[in-house]
């Protein structure tokens, strides 16, 4: 893809996260894997609000070749996210509420669901009776750790969907940027129905 029109792609797709309320006090990053390498939202911008000047182009290596502003420190994620994954064209990193929550509730290394028809949302499931996976990691402040904790546990089990990291949020990933809004809203709802359903649980 073009670097504008990855950009353009990504200032729609967060006006739509925005409105879910799943980027708050300008959390989160998005990026789209280009021609030449990627391009990624800065640092400390309104993710529903953003504009063509408020993303950095980078090359395959992650060396930033144009734009202005700080990057986010998790670019590192994401790069190590397109290495891991060949097939990975857009990465979406949102803080939503269920995400967040769940993702500290659940003491494993591992949220693991079936039993609802959404999971056919992601793509490559075909039924509500498999089981769908998704990795925890322990947040970190220094990201390469946590981008090589990512790339081990991809060696034993290949990461399809995204990630989430405890107490922190999403990494969402698909082939396209549609495909990946996809996959957000689908494993959101997930989600959601998980904390409802603890919630029941624990007043019974």
């Amino acid at each position: 893809m073009h670097t504008q029109a990855a950009k353009h792609a990504l200032i729609e797709a967060g006006a739509w996260v925005a409105q879910q309320g799943w980027v708050p006090a300008t959390g989160g990053n998005f990026s789209i894997k280009t021609d030449s390498g990627f391009v990624v939202t800065a640092s400390g911008f309104d993710k529903g609000k953003l504009t063509p000047e408020q993303f950095l182009e980078l090359d395959a290596t992650g060396t930033i070749v144009a734009g202005n502003g700080k990057p986010s420190a998790e670019t590192a994620l994401h790069l190590t996210l397109y290495q891991l994954c060949a097939d990975a064209g857009c990465i979406l990193h949102t803080h939503s509420v269920a995400a967040t929550v769940l993702s500290r509730f659940i003491q494993g290394e591992q949220f693991q669901i079936s039993g609802y028809e959404m999971q056919k949302s992601l793509s490559g499931i075909q039924s509500h009776e498999e089981t769908l996976s998704i990795a925890i990691f322990d947040n970190d402040q220094d990201i390469n750790r946590l981008a090589r904790r990512v790339a081990q546990h991809h060696q034993t089990t290949p990461i399809k969907y995204g990630v989430l990291i405890r107490g922190h949020g999403l990494y969402a990933v698909g082939q396209t940027v549609q495909e990946t809004r996809r996959h957000i809203e689908g494993l959101e709802f997930l989600f959601a129905c998980e904390l409802e359903r603890i919630k029941l649980e624990g007043r019974q």
